[in-house]
């Protein structure tokens, strides 16, 4: 307990770092974080820092946590170097978030999350309150003249979605979920403005009954067909919702295809999936999981496309994301159901169906074709222009590969999950678009 509160508070303490980040330039800003960085791999050890290591980082020989959160602390920097402010708000919800998180719930257990027994009530709650305090004062402390608007509910915003991902049951080491969360979030609400606001306000009342009618038919619907569970419904409506109020009846309908493609190949060859032990769980129906992995990104380009001026940028990324999510499953459920060559994209070995990271040759011209169909449809209902099919066929084949890599190195030792690889799949599609176009 002493050495992991000692820990937690070198973890917080370091925090007040980033008051400094109001006078530096990006460049010594980004020089004293490296410094730090070769300190604590070569210093700290020797200078008593081993009493902060964990029984992990004995066994495994250096201690990943104190290596990994000013790296985190550059990178930020180095991204941010122009907005000092978002890396100040990163690092304090970093830094205050986390630390409070595991101060807290040691001490008070109290109940549990319910997809997370690890983590309790009371340290998530004082994650995200510590966080958004943190998150908020550095942000004020180190923004030029400005927004003020974004300096209170960005950080707030950023800290609630980085909340979530450090309660995440995986492996992956909050240094790099929290702040790489915190500072997504942020970015993008430092490209919100109230003039696009503004002017998009009467679009969003006139879309928003529509957004919800359809959106609850809908939800009703797969939820009676048994393709969603009630907690994949209640999310997946309020997703659709912002990503009809967002991106308009063509993104929607974008969304909805997207949707019923995944529910019909994940009942594809389900016998033998079933007896290969590689369905589905819960016999194919979708939970509040799947619905955020595979169209939470579009749900944001969605928000982006009506609170910001990039409205053509948005829609791009909204198309690619839901692009990657829909191929994606076809291409995994295809190649379950009928792949006869399935093989590992990091050691090209072969391996079962099923196998995490795993590709077939089947499973990748499905994926290819639903690729192709979609992003036809996205430039048909006018949400991208038709050159631009390619760009997005190419951004959603990048994002499958990265994830098979993934899927392959990181999800069998707990590091990653198949939620969290979806994800990332559609984020990195999203980004391939935007930076090919």
């Amino acid at each position: 307990m002493h050495a992991e509160d000692a820990r937690q508070w070198v973890h917080v303490g370091s925090g007040a770092f980033a008051l400094l980040l109001r006078i530096l330039t990006w460049w010594q800003a980004a020089a004293m974080a490296a410094i730090a960085l070769v300190f604590n791999v070569l210093v700290l050890p020797r200078i008593g820092g081993r009493r902060l290591y964990r029984p992990v980082d004995d066994a495994r020989g250096f201690p990943l946590g104190i290596l990994l959160y000013p790296l985190a602390v550059l990178l930020l920097i180095l991204l941010f170097s122009s907005r000092l402010e978002i890396a100040a708000a990163a690092w304090g919800i970093l830094a205050f978030g986390d630390g409070a998180a595991t101060l807290v719930g040691r001490r008070i257990r109290g109940r549990t999350l319910p997809w997370n027994t690890e983590k309790t009530i009371a340290g998530t709650a004082s994650f995200i309150v510590c966080a958004s305090v943190g998150g908020v004062a550095l942000a004020w402390w180190t923004r030029p003249a400005g927004s003020m608007w974004f300096t209170l509910l960005a950080p707030i915003a950023a800290s609630l979605a980085a909340g979530l991902v450090e309660s995440i049951p995986v492996r992956l080491d909050d240094n790099l979920s929290v702040p790489a969360t915190a500072a997504v979030v942020l970015w993008i609400g430092a490209m919100v403005t109230p003039e696009a606001l503004g002017m998009a306000g009467s679009t969003i009342l006139s879309r928003l009954p529509w957004a919800i009618a359809l959106n609850g038919l809908v939800a009703w619907v797969g939820h009676r067909a048994r393709t969603v569970s009630a907690s994949g419904a209640v999310a997946g409506a309020l997703i659709g919702v912002v990503i009809f109020v967002g991106g308009g009846a063509g993104a929607w309908a974008l969304l909805l295809l997207t949707f019923i493609l995944a529910s019909a190949t994940s009942r594809l060859g389900l016998k033998r999936k079933m007896l290969l032990g590689i369905a589905e769980e819960h016999g194919g129906r979708r939970g509040v999981g799947n619905a955020i992995a595979n169209c939470g990104v579009a749900a944001i380009a969605a928000f982006a496309a009506v609170a910001t001026p990039e409205h053509t940028s948005a829609l791009l990324a909204l198309a690619a994301a839901l692009t990657a999510a829909g191929s994606d499953t076809v291409a995994s459920e295809i190649g379950k159901s009928w792949g006869r060559s399935t093989f590992l994209i990091t050691t090209l070995g072969r391996v079962k169906p099923g196998t995490s990271g795993a590709m077939s040759l089947e499973g990748t011209a499905a994926g290819l074709l639903a690729a192709l169909a979609l992003a036809a449809v996205a430039a048909a209902l006018g949400l991208i222009p038709g050159a631009l099919i390619v760009v997005v066929i190419v951004a959603a084949t990048a994002g499958a590969l990265v994830e098979s890599a993934l899927g392959a190195t990181l999800e069998g030792p707990g590091i990653l999950n198949n939620d969290m690889l979806n994800f990332i799949n559609t984020a990195v599609a999203a980004a391939a678009a935007l930076a090919l176009a």
